[in-house]
């Protein structure tokens, strides 16, 4: 397995009398994680999707999961959404068994968040797995080796089975961004109409590095701007997308309302418009891989920086930054450019006004920008 940043953290939680919980997109490696963390321990894997674990774990008392539990000091319960009424069972084994260690994962965002919050407050520790980083990638097969598959994991992204994969890419990632694409959105989020989520995320991959209006979108789509809105924020909890806000502070003509909308994977961005050209033969060349850095930069900003926020920002006079990232008060302002040949320059009423440490990061010097400490 490629060793995951957060394994170190999250092994640093256990016995911490709290539940540890590891929640992300489906097929990114949240099981093959934790058995890892585990594998010294004599640890209980009960695995959610196995209708016999459900039918145990949905609203058993102290008694029937001492039994369940037995001798093991560590347990860990996967797909833990599926589990009818996960968060009372889960606060119950915390508070009452308290020699166990409990890790917990989930892939839904959807019922795991919204069941865990309240009874899990205080006693869990939460994190966000996503697919394999470019750093957890170069630290595996080394600077050569992940230098010439720089243009691959462009077009086919990041997730452990495409990286295992060679060869097969294109139909594994079929297959992963149709089943996880609306797998969860389509059981948790009441959606009658699948074939609308459908066009939504297509024109959301083709308006990537694009400011998205709303009500553009349902114009498109044929549904009002409310229902694009809550589709929207399904795929965001599924973790197919995610949005970057516009920066917004001081001056008069920031747009401050805004917003762009980035795919996880660029590898399921590619999938859903079924397009795996070259970079050289795509009209969408500097869109994509403006995409693939923001999103790796979003790995680092949840594995290490999470006080950390990221933007965009743009005036009225269509004067603009791809990438603004804020911490502690600290202001970074990024362009991104493919060619190295290309050196735009900051506009001058944004340096006047927040004085921002200003990088332009190109295919020659990408990695700075993917380091933790960037």
């Amino acid at each position: 397995m490629i060793p995951r940043t957060l394994f170190s953290q999250i092994k640093g939680r256990l016995n911490s009398q709290k539940s540890i919980i590891l929640i992300g997109p489906r097929q990114v490696g949240k099981t093959t994680l934790i058995k890892e963390v585990l594998k010294d321990k004599p640890f209980l894997w009960l695995n959610a999707d196995d209708p016999t674990v459900r039918k145990a774990l949905s609203n058993p008392n102290t008694e029937q999961l001492k039994t369940i539990f037995g001798t093991s000091d560590f347990v860990f319960i996967d797909e833990a959404q599926r589990i009818e009424n996960s968060g009372i069972t889960l606060k119950l084994i915390v508070d009452e068994l308290e020699d166990i260690q409990l890790v917990v994962s989930g892939s839904s965002a959807f019922e795991l968040g919204n069941s865990l919050n309240e009874p899990l407050t205080g006693r869990k520790w939460e994190y966000l797995l996503l697919p394999i980083s470019w750093n957890e990638f170069q630290e595996h097969v080394g600077f050569i080796k992940a230098e010439q598959q720089l243009e691959s994991r462009i077009l086919y992204g990041m997730y452990p089975d495409i990286l295992n994969s060679s060869g097969d890419e294109v139909e594994l990632l079929k297959q992963l961004s149709d089943s996880y694409l609306y797998k969860d959105i389509l059981a948790f989020g009441g959606i009658r109409k699948p074939e609308l989520l459908e066009k939504l995320v297509r024109a959301l991959a083709f308006q990537i590095g694009d400011e998205v209006s709303y009500n553009e979108l349902s114009q498109l789509i044929g549904i009002d701007k409310n229902t694009v809105q809550n589709y929207i924020q399904l795929l965001e909890q599924a973790y197919v997308i995610f949005r970057l806000p516009s920066f917004s502070r001081n001056l008069r003509n920031e747009i401050k309302t805004n917003q762009k909308i980035y795919f996880y994977d660029t590898g399921i961005r590619n999938a859903v418009i079924g397009n795996f050209n070259l970079l050289d033969d795509r009209q969408d060349k500097g869109q994509l891989w403006e995409n693939f850095l923001i999103a790796e930069r979003i790995k680092q900003i949840h594995y290490n920086h999470p006080l950390a926020k990221a933007y965009f920002w743009r005036t009225t006079s269509q004067q603009e930054i791809d990438y603004i990232e804020e911490e502690a008060g600290e202001i970074k302002a990024v362009e991104f450019k493919w060619s190295a040949k290309k050196n735009p320059k900051i506009p001058r009423k944004f340096k006047e006004t927040y004085q921002p440490e200003f990088t332009l990061i190109n295919r020659e010097n990408f990695r700075e920008f993917l380091k933790p400490d960037f």
